[in-house]
């Protein structure tokens, strides 16, 4: 049994944004590593009957379901479950958000601002904390260019959409709770689907616009917006739920922020031309600007194609570098770290079209491009 094993028998944990696809993952994750302890998710009513589905199959440590909502007072429990999560808890995994780049200020805020608001009055209540592991972005560094460390939160930054702006003031009232409470803030790129699977629940953000782009119905692919020489930094999801894990039962992590990025990413255009060669088609050579892009992908022919992707575009040539140095050292030897793009390229491509022919074979009206427009993202 591991030495992370050993410390984690029999912990107490209290996890939101379940049945999402992060949480879910975290959830058999710890399951499996702490196989004596207790897992309690907080999941909306909507939500309840596939949480229970989901929770069944788990194997190792016991999940138990409970019913309510991160915006509401007390999470919507009843008092009775409040207190025992007070008196039980050991550590705590927000995930719950709404991430969706075109969401209106108002919900967003509600639940990603509020929500963390109320996530820390728990974490101040429960006696047996070790840790309040916050899930933010690294995209609270908003329209700032260059290198951003994880140290580094305001700087003036500007924000492009209401996601963005309202993980960056959530995150600030993380930041501000650490004198008080164990806080450990991980931000991840941009998540994609698992490096030996490919398995995703969305296909949302720049990089599956480029899978989309360029294996579109269209016969000949759409040309890459920008110059594609900005990073394109996506992360597996298995890489992300192994680190944050180790890192939660790292005591050094306590009161530190973690960039779960690719520490060598590659440029937009040459994600695009992989994707391409897997796809046996050829990029146009010529690029489009940003704002062209943007204009092409509202013409008819595209405008339904690429509904839930254009948000995505200010991500393709945004020349943010995020520096993971915090991540590497305190997950040096633990052997998790990120695998590169290209080892697993091929399993997220064929997982996509894969799941593009299953939906055509089963609705003529399916659109395979029309992906992610749930409200919510990991808020189920």
């Amino acid at each position: 049994m591991s030495e992370t094993r050993k410390k984690a028998t029999a912990g107490t944990y209290f996890i939101t944004g379940y049945p999402g696809f992060i949480g879910k993952r975290l959830v058999e994750h710890i399951a499996r590593e702490d196989p004596k302890g207790h897992i309690y998710a907080l999941v909306q009513p909507k939500s309840f009957k596939e949480a229970q589905q989901h929770a069944a199959r788990v194997k190792g440590a016991k999940v138990e379901l409970l019913t309510g909502d991160v915006v509401d007072m007390h999470l919507g429990l009843s008092g009775e479950e409040y207190q025992r999560l007070c008196e039980r808890v050991t550590d705590i995994f927000h995930l719950a958000a709404v991430a969706q780049l075109g969401v209106a200020k108002e919900t967003a805020w509600r639940v990603n601002v509020d929500g963390t608001r109320n996530m820390l009055e728990l974490a101040r209540d429960c006696g047996k904390l070790t840790r309040f592991n916050y899930f933010s972005t690294c995209y609270v560094s908003g329209d700032r260019l260059g290198v951003i460390a994880e140290d580094e939160l305001d700087r003036g930054q500007g924000f492009r959409n209401a996601y963005e702006e309202t993980k960056f003031q959530a995150e600030r009232l993380v930041q501000r709770a650490a004198a008080t409470v164990p806080i450990t803030v991980f931000r991840p790129s941009s998540v994609v689907g698992d490096s030996r699977t490919g398995e995703i629940d969305r296909f949302e953000g720049p990089y599956y616009l480029g899978i989309l782009l360029v294996t579109s119905p269209l016969v000949v692919p759409l040309p890459l917006p920008g110059n594609g020489v900005a990073p394109l930094n996506v992360v597996p999801v298995d890489y992300v739920v192994e680190a944050v894990w180790r890192l939660s039962k790292d005591p050094r992590a306590q009161g530190n922020t973690f960039h779960l990025v690719d520490p060598n990413p590659m440029s937009a255009r040459r994600v695009y031309e992989l994707i391409a060669e897997k796809s046996n088609k050829k990029l146009p050579r010529f690029n489009l600007s940003a704002r062209a892009a943007d204009v092409m992908l509202r013409l008819p022919l595209l405008e339904k194609l690429a509904r839930p992707q254009r948000a995505a575009i200010s991500y393709v040539n945004h020349l943010a570098i995020y520096n993971c140095h915090n991540t590497l050292e305190l997950l040096d030897g633990t052997g998790v770290r990120c695998p590169p793009l290209s080892s697993y390229l091929d399993q997220l491509v064929a997982y996509v079209r894969d799941q593009y022919r299953k939906r055509r074979e089963g609705s003529d009206e399916y659109d395979p491009l029309d992906q992610g427009t749930a409200p919510d993202a990991e808020r189920p």
